[in-house]
């Protein structure tokens, strides 16, 4: 066993120690060993702007000269510019109040805390219950793993965990409640509404979902109406609405935000790796005033968390951003989305593949054994890990998903700046990994 994997990471399995990147630039990442691996997964979805932008280094530099540590209640000129630019440009309106974390998991955790603040102080504390959904992750805090669907996270924390409903994962693919209705009848949507009714609108606070679900499902696209119907069910019944696109925010699907795609304007929003790119961590929680009023009007406050809106974070954020409005980069992901998806589309006949789906540069495949039933792969075969590792062998690194007993996936999510050529590369690997893990399961 190498030295070096007794020290790293915390749980070690013994054998090689991990790889080692000691360097990223543009869209790929250097080994110790000299290796140039193509980041086809933009680290965790997350590297949208291209690793090593040194604008983006020097305005941390001079951050962290300036400021280093403020008491997250005090404004900063960071904290306000950040702020300032993402109402300017970025979220959809109403939503104008902005509270800051440091990563995806604290934001939801944070989101789910306003809107149980919320009900309370509007004099309505009977409201606690957050409907989540299977086959969905909002992070691994307690109170996110509660409310998501992924069960191996889930896993022997049930103790732990506070129980809150859950709804059905919209899945076209192998949706029951569709099949032979010649069509999508969003009754996955109206699912939603019975919980509702069964645990009393009364009791609920807010309605939790992915507007396209990430690695767990491995970019889940619904129908164009399912959001619309959520909305209004929500809406009808006094719930909150908390879009979790702490993986789709920020120009990944090829819009601002993915619920741009369905015209829907959550109560929360939650968005959080493409905020900063993966230079700083930071995330987001993002109100309307109607959302934040019966807090202020109680004289109460959003408890921060110790490094909420650090001003280095925030200032590498603004500069990330003013990055991607002058590179045009949202439209670029939506042209090399479409182009990513194009190419992909010849694996929509390998016979281990049950669909290819995805919106701008967050895609993916679905692995399956059979095809024609969509009988997966046994869990112990780990086919999407043995994926990602044959790719890693052929220099491209893929992102595995998926969680039982929804379907085995890899995503493709790289940086933007990513190029036609790259991506013809990503797409050429990406098959001969999938034959070369199938192959080896045999």
């Amino acid at each position: 066993m190498d030295d070096r994997s007794a020290v790293y990471p915390f749980v070690s399995r013994g054998g090689p120690a991990p790889l080692t990147v000691v360097r990223s630039e543009g869209v790929w990442l250097v080994t110790e060993d000299g290796r140039r691996i193509l980041d086809a997964a933009g680290g965790a979805i997350v590297a949208s702007i291209g690793h090593g932008r040194e604008e983006v280094a020097a305005v941390a530099a001079r951050a962290l000269a300036e400021t280093t540590f403020v008491v997250p209640p005090f404004a900063t000129p960071q904290r306000v510019a950040l702020v300032e630019r993402l109402r300017r440009h970025w979220l959809p309106k109403p939503l104008a109040r902005a509270v800051f974390a440091s990563g995806g998991s604290e934001a939801v955790d944070l989101a789910l805390r306003i809107a149980r603040q919320h009900h309370v102080c509007a004099g309505r504390p009977e409201r606690w219950k957050i409907i989540g959904r299977e086959l969905s992750y909002h992070g691994a805090t307690l109170a996110t793993l509660a409310v998501g669907g992924h069960r191996a996270r889930r896993r022997g924390l049930e103790p732990l965990l506070i129980e809150h409903p859950k709804a059905p994962a919209c899945d076209p693919l192998r949706c029951e409640h569709c099949r032979g209705a010649g069509g999508c009848t969003l009754a996955c949507a109206d699912a939603i509404e019975e919980i509702l009714l069964r645990e009393g609108p009364e009791t609920v606070a807010a309605v939790i979902a992915e507007p396209i679900v990430g690695s767990t499902a491995g970019a889940l696209v619904p129908p164009d109406g399912y959001w619309p119907r959520l909305r209004e069910i929500t809406k009808r019944h006094g719930v909150l609405l908390v879009a979790d696109e702490v993986m789709t925010g920020f120009g990944r699907t090829g819009r601002e935000f993915a619920v741009d795609h369905f015209g829907v304007v959550p109560d929360l929003l939650v968005g959080g790796k493409g905020l900063a790119a993966g230079y700083a961590p930071i995330s987001g929680v993002y109100a309307s005033d109607e959302v934040v009023a019966p807090i202020a009007e109680r004289g109460e406050e959003v408890m921060f968390y110790t490094y909420s809106a650090h001003p280095a974070s925030c200032a590498i954020a603004d500069k990330v951003l003013e990055i991607m409005e002058r590179e045009s980069l949202v439209a670029r992901a939506a042209e090399m989305g479409g182009y990513l998806h194009e190419r992909l589309a010849r694996l929509r006949d390998h016979p281990n593949v049950a669909e290819v789906r995805g919106r701008g540069l967050l895609q993916a495949i679905e692995i399956v054994r059979d095809r024609d039933t969509l009988e997966p792969f046994a869990e112990a075969h780990h086919v999407a890990t043995r994926t990602v590792l044959a790719g890693l062998g052929r220099g491209v690194f893929f992102y595995p998903g998926g969680t039982r007993p929804g379907p085995d996936v890899v995503c493709v999510g790289p940086p933007f700046t990513i190029s036609k050529p790259e991506i013809d590369r990503i797409v050429d690997v990406l098959e001969e990994s999938l034959g070369a893990a199938v192959a080896s399961i045999g």
